[in-house]
């Protein structure tokens, strides 16, 4: 017997065809998710909302994922690498408007080189700091040891986006090949969450190829895994990408942002205690979409300090909002959306995952046993 919205919603536990249902679902089943994510964030996170500085240093990438912007192989992509001295400076006016964290974000690199620069970074930013600025890395597929290295100059939390968690459409969104392995990505994930991080990972939301069973299977794989945070949005296209060929198949932008609500909401109520980012695509798409987002279950904002001369050239997608205001006006503008949705900002705290304390203290607890 089909159940309806309301039975799934009483539930504990959703099966993957109650996903696939509530993905699914019409605009009066839609409120009814969204309704029911709002109610378990006010519950379990309450309405404090974190801030991450976002830098985002350098897009220079070894990887060619056919989605992206900055991908090795698009010619027409300006490329940058903002210096050490821009980074701290950010970082310093992260610390001193007190956004309790950052995150620093790149295009993927593995060298010598670029390990001890993060390294040197992250130091510097603690000292800078006195230790009070909380610090997420996005910088890629690493070895484990580059992970301890950089959790023990302090990194503590580190988003790794799976992008898809089913292999078959991994690969229609990235080459099949040793450098963009499914395997290794998903390892990763492992490794990071050994070495002690936070550990966040997320997928794109309207790709060509993609239907609601595979969106359900992304939100089984971040239970599954129990991670801490999730970064998530609508797919945007690329002109300058070979995913570009396929935007025929793609839904409407619209209609994107609204199943990235869904997964927002789906996942808040599944998932009640971890950290859900409003990701900047939503704002792309609707220009108050990541406030839409943190009334169905988002808890984290990345207002963007990267200087502002190099914003322009971070383009992953296109339409991406933001990038002519300075890191005073973003977080200004982000201040008053953000109490316009009836949320406050958690000023001068690190905003940890509460799901991360919950998922140590049981492995503790079993190690014990």
């Amino acid at each position: 017997m089909t159940k309806t919205i309301d039975e799934i919603l009483l539930q504990e536990e959703f099966s993957r065809d109650d996903l696939i249902a509530l993905i699914d679902s019409d605009d009066e089943g839609k409120k009814k998710l969204f309704q029911k994510a709002h109610e378990v964030k006010q519950q379990f996170i309450g309405n404090k909302v974190y801030f991450r500085g976002l830098v985002e240093f350098s897009n220079i990438c070894s990887k060619d994922c056919y989605y992206c912007g900055i991908r090795k192989s698009n010619k027409n992509a300006h490329r940058y690498n903002i210096t050490d001295e821009d980074i701290l400076e950010a970082a310093r006016f992260a610390h001193e408007n007190k956004y309790g964290s950052m995150v620093i974000q790149g295009g993927e690199l593995d060298s010598p080189v670029f390990v001890d620069r993060i390294d040197h970074l992250l130091k510097e930013i603690k000292k800078l700091s006195n230790g009070e600025l909380g610090i997420t890395l996005s910088l890629g597929e690493q070895t484990e040891k580059t992970y301890q290295r950089w959790f023990d100059s302090g990194a503590h939390r580190y988003l790794l986006r799976i992008e898809s968690s089913t292999p078959e459409l991994y690969y229609k969104i990235h080459p099949n090949n040793p450098k963009h392995d499914f395997d290794t990505r998903l390892e990763c994930l492992y490794k990071l969450q050994r070495v002690g991080y936070q550990t966040g990972t997320g997928v794109m939301i309207g790709l060509p190829f993609q239907t609601s069973e595979h969106l359900a299977d992304d939100l089984l794989f971040f239970k599954k895994l129990s991670v801490d945070m999730v970064g998530m949005g609508p797919y945007i296209e690329h002109e300058n990408t070979p995913l570009y060929q396929h935007r025929h198949l793609l839904i409407p932008l619209q209609d994107r942002f609204t199943l990235a609500l869904k997964m927002i909401a789906i996942l808040r109520i599944m998932m009640k205690d971890i950290n859900i980012a409003a990701a900047t695509a939503l704002q792309a798409i609707d220009p108050i979409g990541r406030e839409k987002a943190l009334k169905v279950g988002a808890n984290i904002i990345m207002p963007n300090i990267t200087p502002t001369d190099f914003r322009g050239d971070y383009l992953l997608y296109e339409n991406k909002p933001c990038i002519d205001e300075g890191a005073d006006e973003c977080s200004n503008c982000l201040e008053a959306r953000i109490k316009f949705a009836g949320d406050e900002i958690g000023y001068g705290h690190w905003g940890d995952s509460k799901h991360f304390f919950e998922r140590r203290k049981q492995v503790s607890v079993g190690s014990q046993q």
